[in-house]
């Protein structure tokens, strides 16, 4: 028998597993696959797709940031620390990722319901199904010293965790959350630190970039006292949304959704081509 269905109950959840496979691959590459099952969800008001992926160490940089006035500076700095470098065709701005780091993203039709907000709010609600087991209160709210600060910043005791953007395309809407699970959240957050220091030089600039304090953020490993795993959050993701659906299966790629993702990954080539 299944739980009470929450707002994020969809009668078919489809699951795409790249937490493996997207350490060989190209960051890029993730985004088009979310613009590409943006363009599938379109037409199907009864689906939710779930995609969990992980990269090597990579920072993605908002479209902002890229014009900050020192960015060739900015981007060799990170170089320099081992970090390959992108920009993203969703909003924030800098983010850090690597082996520690889940990303999800819920993949939704479009609709008159489905605000920007109501976005925001179905991801807060999976993460604290997620994390119900923590027996810690998750808050969203900005958490205004961490990188990518927003709205929808969760926190525990004050330090962040997580951040969530979302992408609009074509009838269809991406939710995506970056989850520090494992290592050191002040550590990811000095590297982003150090990366506006070295593309700002006190320069004057259109927006107003984050002033990181390290402190604000964490892994939830940190916050838990006790060692989590991605693969043990795959595991719950997977374990909440058979509760919140009547059918859950794997995602298999159709003939046209592999030509779609062609096109939108030659676009997210295009963006990074200066890089």
């Amino acid at each position: 028998m299944k739980d009470q269905p929450l707002s994020i109950y969809r009668k078919n959840w489809f699951i795409i597993d790249q937490a493996v496979t997207g350490l060989g691959m190209n960051p890029i590459q993730s985004f088009a696959f979310d613009d590409t099952l943006c363009r599938r969800a379109a037409t199907e008001p009864d689906w939710g797709i779930a995609r969990t992926w992980v990269h090597n160490k990579t920072v993605v940089l908002g479209i902002q940031d890229y014009r900050l006035p020192h960015i060739e500076d900015g981007i060799s700095f990170l170089q320099d620390q081992g970090y390959q470098v992108i920009v993203r065709n969703s909003g924030g701005l800098a983010v850090v990722l690597d082996e520690g780091v889940l990303n999800i993203s819920l993949i939704f039709q479009d609709s008159k319901a489905m605000s920007i907000d109501r976005g925001y709010e179905l991801m807060v609600e999976l993460t604290r199904l997620l994390l119900k087991d923590l027996g810690r209160e998750i808050v969203d709210g900005e958490i205004k010293e961490s990188y990518c600060p927003g709205r929808y910043d969760l926190s525990i005791d004050g330090k962040k965790f997580a951040g969530i953007s979302q992408r609009r395309l074509r009838g269809g809407v991406a939710v995506q959350i970056y989850l520090a699970v494992t290592g050191s959240g002040s550590k990811r957050a000095s590297l982003i630190h150090g990366f506006y220091e070295h593309a700002v030089q006190g320069a004057p600039v259109k927006y107003e970039y984050p002033k990181i304090i390290p402190e604000k953020m964490a892994s939830l490993s940190e916050l838990a006292g006790r060692d989590l795993t991605v693969q043990g959050l795959i595991n719950k993701l997977l374990t909440v949304l058979q509760s919140q659906s009547d059918r859950i299966s794997n995602y298999e790629f159709t003939a046209d959704d592999w030509k779609i993702y062609e096109e939108n990954l030659g676009r997210m080539k295009k963006r990074n081509e200066k890089i």
